[in-house]
């Protein structure tokens, strides 16, 4: 799209598109698209393209068949209407150049034509060979590694949005089999209504840049207290020094184990933001020792942090004329619900999983609210209001974790985007905690790679930490990121990308 003269919008939504055909698994039609948005000379915004659970959600009904929290996977509550759709069209709209039915192009022939299975699909292939209406994906059962796959529902559900927009997807063939599967939870007006909403984004500044994210139901917001506590904490520029995987881990402790009880659907970002309430969690930190609660038993596997067979995707794209975008999809686990939209071959997501089904609850399951996110695409500006770097990452409820560690290397330590984000990664985990219930649990440990430096695990054990130590390049655990950053040399845009050496399928490109 860029060799084209398209925007950088055109190109990131082409690539979002090819990435719900080739990797159903991480993001498909059937997801939600989160986006943070610089476009030179103007301040960043925010795309919020999440769900709402249909009109019918009951949540005494949930709680009467005995559930205390949303089913995981198998019921079509835990999929609020997918925002994916719309929030590619919005992004387009705004900012797009080439046509619309141009930008879908490749992903209409992918589908149509065909495509060799990743070795990634193939194997999360296996999660949905029997479910009902994944025949087109699994056709004979589970892929194989390079098996040609032909998906037509995708193809024609991709056509019709081309020719016709949101209304050939949510008022057509998609929209009337999910109103269908949901037997009475969707309304028509549950479709109809637009789902993508361009809003102010968070700010706050740490490292000396401007730190940017989407707001709530988005977690995105711990992103940004855990870099401004682990600056106020003094957290060393050298992340070799064993302080310092002590500090990301104790800043983002603090800047998060009350989540469950403060983000919602229409939680006041900027003041989770506040300095008041920041200042007292960075003031508790005690840099020789973790103030973590009681450990879990260490021989556990089973962590909060697990990303599954996969279930995120993150895109970033800058243009010659400075348009940089950071765009996160997902179903949230895998394939989501394991649930398909007829014969579309649409697998939905099941971001319902981030309701409460706690009575009164601010973020109980409930009729067209929207459910708590982990998506927290990011970007940074330099006081100048110039961009400086476009980020973001999978890996659930430690996003903000990865993020705040890219940060502190970008912008502490001055790494380039290759040594920043091939740099070994410490992260919480709750072992037998339930996928997206991270900070539900009552005890936390840390997950470490391998290729730590000498000193970080003697450092964080002698500070009280209980550490499990995982392979290097662990994307499992640890996630995978994406990173752009942007100067200026004689007056001209220069860019310096990385893609994460733990995602077989990710890549930097420049045109």
């Amino acid at each position: 799209m860029l060799e084209r003269g398209g925007t950088a919008a055109d190109a990131i939504v082409a690539a979002a598109a090819v990435m719900a055909v080739v990797g159903p698994h991480l993001c498909g039609l059937g997801g939600d698209v989160l986006a943070m948005v610089k476009s030179p000379g103007a301040a960043p915004e925010a795309l919020l393209a999440v769900g709402r659970a249909g009109s019918g959600a009951d949540p005494d009904r949930l709680r009467a068949e005995g559930h205390l929290d949303m089913p995981l996977r198998g019921d079509i509550r835990s999929v609020p209407v997918p925002g994916a759709v719309d929030g590619w069209l919005a992004l387009h709209e705004r900012y797009g150049r080439i046509s619309w039915s141009e930008v879908l192009e490749p992903a209409i022939a992918l589908a149509e034509e065909g495509f060799a299975a990743s070795v990634i699909l193939a194997f999360a292939s296996n999660l949905v060979a029997q479910v009902p209406g994944a025949s087109q994906l699994c056709s004979g059962g589970p892929l194989e590694p390079g098996q040609r796959v032909r998906l037509p529902g995708i193809a024609r559900t991709l056509r019709a949005v081309a020719s016709g927009g949101r209304g050939a997807f949510y008022g057509g063939e998609f929209g009337a089999a999910l109103t269908a599967l949901g037997d009475g939870e969707y309304e028509a007006d549950d479709l109809n209504r637009p789902l993508a909403m361009w809003t102010e984004p968070l700010v706050l500044r740490a490292f000396g840049h401007d730190l940017w994210t989407v707001p709530p139901p988005s977690q995105g917001y711990l992103t940004l207290a855990g870099a401004w506590i682990a600056e106020t904490a003094a957290i060393p520029a050298d992340p070799g020094d064993p302080l310092w995987p002590h500090l990301i881990a104790e800043a983002g402790r603090v800047a998060s184990f009350d989540r469950p009880s403060v983000l919602f659907d229409g939680a006041d970002g900027e003041a989770l933001l506040s300095i008041d309430r920041l200042g007292p969690r960075a003031a508790s930190i005690d840099p020789e020792r973790t103030i973590s609660s009681k450990p879990p038993d260490p021989t556990s596997r089973t962590g909060a942090a697990s990303l599954s067979e996969g279930d995120t995707t993150h895109l970033c794209a800058v243009d010659s004329e400075g348009l940089g975008i950071s765009l996160t999809q997902s179903n949230a686990l895998d394939f989501g619900a394991h649930l398909v939209a007829g014969a579309t071959g649409v697998f939905l997501h099941n971001r319902g999983v981030g309701f409460s089904l706690e009575p009164g609850h601010p973020a109980e399951y409930g009729p067209r609210r929207r459910p708590t996110h982990t998506l927290s695409p990011a970007l940074v500006t330099r006081p100048d209001g110039s961009l400086a770097q476009i980020l973001g990452t999978m890996g659930g409820d430690v996003q903000p974790q990865i993020l705040l560690q890219l940060l502190a290397r970008l912008l502490l330590a001055e790494e380039d985007p290759a040594s920043a984000i091939s740099a070994a990664r410490v992260v919480h985990e709750a072992p037998g905690a339930q996928p997206f219930r991270l900070w539900h649990a009552p005890t936390q440990s840390l997950l470490m790679e391998s290729n730590a430096p000498e000193g970080w695990h003697a450092g964080l054990e002698a500070r009280g930490h209980r550490v499990r130590m995982v392979g290097a390049f662990n994307p499992v655990d640890v996630g995978c990121s994406q990173i752009i950053s942007v100067d200026t040399d004689a007056g001209h845009l220069r860019f310096t990308a990385a893609s994460d050496p733990r995602s077989p399928d990710g890549e930097a490109l420049g045109f």
